[in-house]
Order: C-alpha cells, then sequence, then structure tokens
C-alpha cells in the first residue's frame, strides 16, 4: 500500500490508479512528515515536493531523505527552473534520491522500475565536473589532466586521440603538455608542450588563447594547475592485481574522483561488479580504440565532460529520465 503526500498536485495524484493506505495535503515542514511515517508501514510513498516547506533549501529534503527509507520516496517536483536545474538535481541525487520525475507517467513508471544510482549518475557527474573545469579557468581555458593508475594505462595515446577529436571543433585552440616526460613528440602533433613540474604553470600562462589544454601527468603528482583530472584503470586482471600489490588502498583514495576504464573489454555487468568490489564509482568506459581512425565513443566521452555538445538522441525506452524535462 502506498502513500500520498501532496500539496499543489494534489488533483493530479488523486486520478492514479494506485492503492493508497494514507494521503495527506497540504505544506508541511520535513519533520512532521517524518514524524508522521517513520513508524507506519508503506510501500512506496509519493512526495509532492511542494508539500515540503522551504523546498528549495535542499536541507529539509535531506531531512526527509534521513528520517524515512530513501528507497521508498518518489518525489514529484514542480516544473520551476530551480528544480529542473542540473544543479538541484546533484545535490539531491547526492543524497540517495534517485527516484524523481516531474510528471504522473514518470511516477507510474518509478512505482514498478525505481532507480538506481546507474539511472541518474549522468546527471550528477557531468555537473560536478563541468562545474570543477569552470573553477578552474585561465583566461578562458578548460584545463583537464589525464594520468594512468594502472601501469599503461594509456593517457598518452587517449590524449593524443582526444586532441585530434576537439580540433575539429576548436581547431589550432588545443594544447597537449606533458609533465617530466616527451612520449608525445612521437606523435608528431602541433601545439605540443614537454615542460617540467616547476615550469607547468609558466607554460599554461603562456597559452591564453587555447580552449582546452590536455595535460599528461603521469610523472606528475602536483595536480592543482588542472580543472579536474581524469584517471585511467585498464581494467584487466593483471593489471588491477599489480596495482593492488603496490597499493591496497588505491581505490579508497580515488572515492569522489573521475575514474575512466580504458582499453576496456567489460560488460555493463562487469563494470556494475566492478564498482562492487573496488567500492568506487567509474565515470566512463572507454574500449580498445583505433588511433588511426574516428572514434565516436570519444565524441561521447567529450560530450559527457563538457568539452563539446552534441544533440540528445531520443531514447526509444521510456526510462524515468527520459520522461523527466530538463
Amino acid at each position: 500500500m502506498n502513500v500520498i503526500v501532496a500539496n499543489e498536485q494534489r488533483e493530479a495524484l488523486a486520478l492514479l490508479d494506485i492503492d493508497v493506505i494514507k494521503s495527506i495535503s497540504g505544506e508541511f515542514e520535513a519533520e512532521e512528515i517524518v514524524d508522521m511515517f517513520k513508524n507506519f508501514f508503506f510501500g512506496r510513498m509519493i512526495v509532492d515536493l511542494t508539500a515540503i516547506k522551504d523546498y528549495n533549501d535542499v536541507s529539509n529534503i535531506q531531512k526527509l531523505s534521513l528520517g524515512l527509507d530513501i528507497e521508498k520516496l518518489i518525489f514529484l517536483l514542480p516544473n520551476d527552473e530551480v528544480t529542473s536545474s542540473s544543479s538541484f538535481l546533484t545535490k539531491i541525487i547526492s543524497m540517495g534520491i534517485y527516484n524523481f520525475t516531474t510528471n504522473m507517467d514518470g511516477v507510474k513508471y518509478l512505482l514498478d522500475h525505481p532507480n538506481s544510482y546507474k539511472d541518474v549518475a549522468h546527471i550528477q557527474q557531468l555537473n560536478e565536473l563541468t562545474d570543477a573545469v569552470s573553477d578552474r579557468v585561465i583566461a578562458g581555458n578548460h584545463i583537464i589532466g589525464i594520468k594512468n593508475i594502472t601501469d599503461h594505462a594509456g593517457a598518452t595515446t587517449l590524449i593524443y586521440m582526444l586532441k585530434k577529436e576537439l580540433e575539429l571543433v576548436y581547431g589550432d585552440k588545443v594544447y597537449a603538455i606533458e609533465v617530466n616526460r616527451h612520449d608525445l613528440s612521437y606523435f608528431n602533433m602541433k601545439n605540443v608542450i614537454s615542460t617540467s613540474s616547476t615550469a607547468l604553470a609558466g607554460e599554461l600562462a603562456k597559452v591564453k588563447e587555447a580552449k582546452v589544454v590536455l595535460i599528461d601527468l603521469n610523472d606528475c603528482e602536483d595536480e592543482s594547475a588542472c580543472g579536474d583530472v581524469l584517471y585511467l584503470v585498464e581494467p584487466s586482471s593483471i593489471k588491477l592485481n599489480k596495482l593492488m600489490r603496490k597499493n591496497r588502498n588505491a581505490f579508497n583514495e580515488l572515492k569522489g574522483k573521475r575514474i575512466v576504464l580504458n582499453k576496456s573489454l567489460l560488460t555493463n555487468k562487469d563494470i556494475v561488479d566492478f564498482e562492487y568490489e573496488a567500492k568506487a564509482k567509474v565515470f566512463y568506459n572507454i574500449p580498445p580504440l583505433d588511433e588511426r581512425k574516428r572514434n565516436e565513443i570519444l565524441t561521447d566521452f567529450l560530450s559527457r565532460i563538457g568539452l563539446i555538445f552534441k544533440e540528445k538522441e531520443e531514447k526509444e525506452d521510456n526510462k524515468i529520465l527520459g520522461l523527466f524535462k530538463f
């Protein structure tokens, strides 16, 4: 049996063809809702967000998420500028709230097909990454560091392929910098700089006209010059076992960071198993690629990190994020 907490959407919620054990209507403090239902048995609770006083303050939503079983809650969001923004959605996702929609079709879908983090991760990850990059801009440059975590995970070659892809958008305003090494020079690219850790800041100051700067950080411990860093893991058994023997806390140290599986043959199910065992989230999965050809997957990857933009494709299924209106 289900519970409905309604306010502005009370009429639409009243038309839902579901079993309801209790329904309340009005505007409530989050603590009031928790007190009413913390010892009340129910299957799912549909919460009209406008029923929570000061719902634009996410701390009030957090009180609800902490006081009740978050997996049983479905949030019906108003179609306003604040709650439809990626920053607002990122905040509620970080609380463990994955089931939200702006319409009745979405509510019906979520009752039978609740979301997991995987279904909403791209909203949070894209927003956090582009915010982080924006915070660390030098004269309009997007500065992205790329670093191998497992041995020879392919950072240098990936930078080469990403640079070629980005040049189709930004022309000669894409630079690649390698720190304390000279491997990129073998690709015969223009706008490639080899420098030392101590001289990195000075080199960045010289490329103010660049739109994107990709930095190979394999031999550099200092990541402070970068807007964000992508950490490459080649998920083969031998590479992972070697990494864990060298540093059993490797993935603990990567919590909250952008882990990219590179040269990866893992399936979606394998990635779920990997995330469970590593206790870390995967930002993107890149299969082995031919460096001599254009690769559509890199277009999607660059879109995810906010460096290029492409048209969103219509989803054939009716996943809740297809129903959510951004």
